[in-house]
């Protein structure tokens, strides 16, 4: 229809009243292709790096391929140069500097990289009817049944008293063996059956099940845990002893796979939030900035962002500082010129479950990116809430770039919520706000994301760094 068949108040409401569409019906053919392209990368991206290390080993060598190169404090930084941080090896942050003064500020994008899963305890090991388990304590909000009865890998690191370290990664390879937490069969889950949801599965019950052959010598207890302790030493050289300094974590098996007939969705473990830092990636890298563009990918956002790798640490204000004082620049001055983009995944409608979001302010798969202006819980407890002028900054960087975006809270007023690392970055006198890609499914062992969202989320990086 043409402008001059359209009525009056057709023409009015497209003036006045935002109308958001699915972007599967309104992208060019050429952009869907993009699009889809480009969550081809991103699969293997996402299938490879399960633990925020993991990551970090991916990432290191792809930033060196661009010119990046370890960050000096102290040292004086021009237009153009590239530098990264790597915080322990499970915080990391990078910059290309920008042609504005550092004194100006910078544009940051945050996101996490860490992902609910099932942590071995420090002394996991055991033996009950002879066979062989590890004890977990789970990481993160998850519901726990959903881990029970599907294959797991083990993935983590191993640091020895002497210092050394031993990389672990089992479960992925056809050729290897896998692991799972058992469950009841129906017929003898009476009293199962009547827990409650919540609780059908206790925290102390998500037991993993990684033997059942003895040690072949009749003088000995434990048979089955001492072949296993015997298997672990051959192929790893460590002790019993040597998980107390361990991170080894049980995670979904396999890799990231289309979903649907026409392959338009991704199903995987860890979108949430790998999926925004893949595109934060992606989106500096593309970029050719005026201010100093930075990217801060954080550890421990599932479970409170505390600690040296969380956003709650001062990672992102000592590199301010450091950045600044060459020019005799203080870092506080930099954060309050600042802008940042949180860039954590919200929730998609279900249509099987939409009953816990209002409609009008909720996320829906293939709308875009979502602009969340606050998060929390309640009456906003807990929350960053963006100033209305960050707001329509951002709106007008998006709309510039034609990038397809929506807004979303995380669900009803009273029905839960949730937060992200926006509060922590906010309290450095960081206008933020939260933006990110819509998921099915959140924290479960499988995560559903939409091709066309997590292409937006690139763009939408590409564009807020190369924000004039």
């Amino acid at each position: 229809m043409s402008e001059k068949e359209k009525s009056a108040g057709q023409l009015l409401k497209e003036k006045l009243l935002r109308s958001p569409k699915n972007a599967g019906s309104t992208l060019s053919e050429e952009e869907l292709k993009a699009a889809f392209d480009y969550c081809e990368p991103y699969k293997e991206f996402i299938s490879t790096c399960k633990t925020e290390r993991e990551f970090i080993d991916w990432v290191i060598p792809v930033l060196e391929k661009e010119g990046f190169v370890p960050f000096e404090p102290g040292k004086k930084y021009v237009a153009g140069d590239k530098v990264y941080i790597n915080n322990r090896n499970k915080a990391f942050m990078f910059a290309k500097i920008g042609r504005k003064p550092i004194e100006e500020g910078m544009h940051i994008a945050a996101a996490h990289i860490d992902s609910p899963r099932l942590d071995l305890k420090p002394n996991p090991l055991y033996e009950d009817q002879e066979l062989a388990l590890f004890k977990t304590h789970y990481y993160g909000g998850i519901k726990r049944y959903q881990w029970t009865a599907m294959p797991l890998a083990l993935h983590g690191v191993i640091i020895r008293k002497d210092g050394t370290s031993v990389t672990v990664t089992v479960g992925e390879a056809d050729d290897e063996p896998i692991f799972c937490v058992s469950d009841l069969l129906p017929h003898l889950a009476k009293e199962q059956s009547a827990r409650t949801l919540g609780d059908g599965i206790k925290g102390e019950e998500l037991n993993i099940l990684v033997g059942s052959m003895p040690f072949r010598d009749d003088e000995v207890s434990e048979k089955v845990k001492l072949n296993i302790a015997s298997i672990l030493f051959e192929k790893y050289g460590i002790v019993e002893e040597d998980f107390q300094s361990a991170e080894l974590t049980m995670v979904p098996a396999g890799k990231a796979r289309d979903i649907g007939f026409d392959r338009g969705l991704i199903g995987a473990y860890g979108h949430d939030d790998r999926v925004c830092a893949y595109g934060e990636l992606t989106g500096i890298l593309a970029s050719d900035p005026e201010y100093t563009a930075v990217a801060c990918f954080a550890d421990k956002e599932e479970t409170g962002s505390d600690g040296p790798t969380g956003m709650n640490s001062k990672m992102l204000s000592y590199f301010a500082e450091d950045l600044g004082r060459p020019y005799g620049v203080p870092g506080h001055v930099i954060l309050e010129k600042s802008k940042c983009i949180s860039a954590d995944v919200n929730a998609a409608v279900d249509p099987t479950f939409p009953q816990v979001h209002e409609k009008n302010n909720a996320a829906y798969l293939n709308y875009g990116i979502v602009v969340t202006k606050y998060t929390g819980s309640g009456g906003k407890y807990s929350t960053n809430d963006c100033p209305a002028e960050f707001c329509a900054e951002v709106r007008d960087i998006l709309d510039g770039a034609k990038v397809v975006w929506q807004t979303g809270e995380l669900g009803k007023v009273n029905e839960g919520g949730g937060g992200t690392v926006a509060k922590y970055i906010s309290r450095l006198e960081v206008d933020t706000i939260d933006v990110g890609v819509p998921l099915l499914s959140m924290h479960a062992p499988m995560e559903v994301a939409a091709k066309i969202d997590i292409y937006m989320m690139h763009k939408a990086s590409e564009a807020f760094y190369n924000a004039k």
